[in-house]
């Protein structure tokens, strides 16, 4: 039996997200499904995209990723499953994997058409229990991907227009739960180290960790994912700052 990894827009405050759990459980007993994320902004899919990007080279061999940020409940994309040379990937086709497969790249992919895999009576608001959560459980247990539905060329994939780069000229494109800016730019601390980040008309100096710098003062730094960030130390970049997506970032 696979591991499910399970990120979605649907929050805490509602039953959904363990709704679609308890689906996955009934349709293949035994699976284990973990929770990546719940509490991202509602439909926000550069923010989907970065948390993949962070988990996913963290994830076990052939793992499913269920991944339901779905803006429109589905009413433009369609569903489908990604094989990438590490993992599988299940999700509405509308970009939210653009960031995993840099980590991962997808090999082939599958419409996920076949109605027998998912759950009658499905609802038009709800694929995430219909659909998404109940072929990810058969995946976890054993069915090959193309009993799923038609092949579909890689290609054809959605992408979403963010492009990581190394060099000097960034943008900010999502933000964390603590307020810190992602950048698209990659970065080593060593590369950067005695440059000052501009975004806008603020000069940000990059430092190697938060107690560089006075509390509540910003700084600019090498994240985890190996992306500049812009904090505040114990503070939050994007209201003091007010910072948004789409920003441009220099370094000098």
């Amino acid at each position: 039996m696979r591991e499910v990894f399970f990120l979605s827009d649907f929050g805490l405050a509602d039953p959904y997200a363990a709704v679609v759990k308890a689906v996955m459980r009934r349709t293949a007993p035994g699976v284990v499904a973990h929770d990546l994320a719940h509490n991202l902004p509602p439909g926000d899919l550069n923010r989907a995209s970065y948390i993949l990007y962070e988990s996913v080279p963290y994830l076990p061999q052939q793992s499913v990723v269920l991944a339901v940020v779905d803006p429109g409940a589905g009413s433009s994309h369609p569903a489908v499953l990604v094989l990438g040379e590490r993992l599988c990937y299940v999700a509405p086709d509308n970009g939210l994997l653009t960031l995993a497969f840099l980590q991962d790249p997808p090999q082939k992919a599958y419409l996920l058409e076949n109605p027998a895999y998912h759950r009658p009576n499905k609802s038009a608001t709800f694929r995430g229990r219909d659909l998404f959560g109940p072929v990810a459980a058969h995946l976890a247990a054993g069915v090959e991907p193309h009993h799923l539905g038609p092949g579909l060329s890689v290609q054809h994939l959605v992408r979403l227009p963010i492009h990581l780069k190394t060099g000097t000229h960034g943008e900010i494109f999502t933000f964390d739960r603590y307020g810190n800016a992602i950048t698209t730019l990659l970065a080593t601390s060593d590369q950067i180290r005695g440059t000052t980040a501009r975004i806008r008309y603020h000069k940000i100096p990059v430092a190697s960790h938060y107690a560089e710098v006075p509390v509540g003062a910003a700084l600019a730094y090498v994240g985890s994912a190996g992306l500049l960030e812009v904090a505040v130390h114990l503070g939050s970049a994007q209201d003091q700052l007010g910072l948004k997506p789409g920003d441009r970032v220099e370094l000098l």
